[in-house]
């Protein structure tokens, strides 16, 4: 599309470059700057040496960005995992710290003169029929911050708000499409024919369980993922990029396959006219990845509700 401005690598982004793509002249303010880089560089096991070490880390270039750019609003959307992602920090001797990344972008953006509100936000309570936790931080330039965001539904109707959306709610009309999807492996279709919706490796016989699980039966944990068919009754857990992996398993409530494209791309809240592009791996990863578009929305309403000086709570 000749209306959006693609230039790919974070590390090709330079201030100038960004401005001319978004066609943002060098005097006029920056309303907003949305973004959701993982900090990789962090949590990667046996990296503990620091800020230094983790340079090459987006989830840092991004905050650079942020202070170069100076936008009215910043907004960072990550994993729940980033509360408690260790880093070292410069005062604590070496250590790594629990929750050193966030407490270092907190630092970092408010050194750029910003104040912050952040929250762990479950996409279901913002329309989207999948229970998915995301971290949302809010950033606005001066000293006031921007409210959390308004809750539209939730699980059991309280507050008079409307129950949380299901998987039945978001694919019953699409199940007489043709679906794109993948296999679920052969050793494990027979085990999924014993299943019933809702129902994971806990629904056969002791002696099935031990048989399907192997090593697995004797690890700890709920383990609630393995073998699991969802429900049409419930919200979809979080969409995976591979929805057949054994600890994650994303199977259809009655059928023997998989979650499809189709339905995947229903979960996310993407209308039916998008089109996604690559191999049926490539597109699995796309939409698992990305943000349930009502989260997207309910963030953004809050930001516009906060620049025209609504405030919801």
């Amino acid at each position: 599309d000749d209306d959006i401005g693609l230039i790919g690598d974070i590390w090709k982004c330079t201030p100038e470059r960004i401005r001319d793509y978004a066609r943002i002249p060098k005097n006029r303010k920056i309303d907003v700057i949305f973004g959701g880089p993982p900090c990789q560089a962090f949590s990667t096991a046996g990296n503990r040496k620091g800020f230094g070490d983790a340079r090459g880390d987006v989830f840092i270039r991004y905050l650079d960005i942020i202070d170069e750019l100076k936008p009215t609003y910043a907004v960072i959307e990550n994993v729940r995992g980033l509360q408690t992602t260790e880093a070292v920090l410069e005062d604590t001797r070496g250590q790594a710290v629990k929750g050193g990344v966030l407490h270092y972008a907190m630092e970092r953006l408010s050194k750029s003169g910003y104040k912050v509100s952040f929250e762990l936000y479950n996409a279901a309570n913002f329309g989207a029929a999948q229970k998915r936790e995301r971290f949302v931080i809010i950033a606005k330039l001066g000293d006031k911050k921007v409210p959390y965001l308004t809750p539209t539904h939730s699980e059991h109707g309280d507050f008079g708000l409307p129950r949380w959306r299901t998987l039945g709610d978001v694919i019953s009309d699409i199940q007489d499409k043709e679906m794109q999807f993948v296999e679920i492996p052969k050793s494990r279709r027979e085990w999924f024919k014993k299943i019933p919706e809702g129902g994971n490796w806990r629904s056969l016989t002791e002696e099935e369980q031990r048989e399907a699980m192997g090593k697995k039966f004797f690890m700890g944990g709920g383990k609630t993922g393995f073998y699991r068919r969802l429900s049409f009754k419930q919200p979809s857990p979080t969409l995976v990029t591979v929805p057949t992996m054994p600890a994650t398993d994303l199977i259809h409530p009655t059928e023997l396959r998989p979650l499809s494209i189709e339905e995947y791309a229903r979960i996310q809240g993407f209308p039916d006219s998008w089109k996604f592009r690559g191999k049926i791996m490539e597109k699995y990863k796309q939409i698992g990845n990305a943000v349930p578009i009502k989260l997207g929305e309910a963030i953004g309403k809050t930001v516009l509700n906060d620049m025209k000086g609504i405030n919801d709570n």
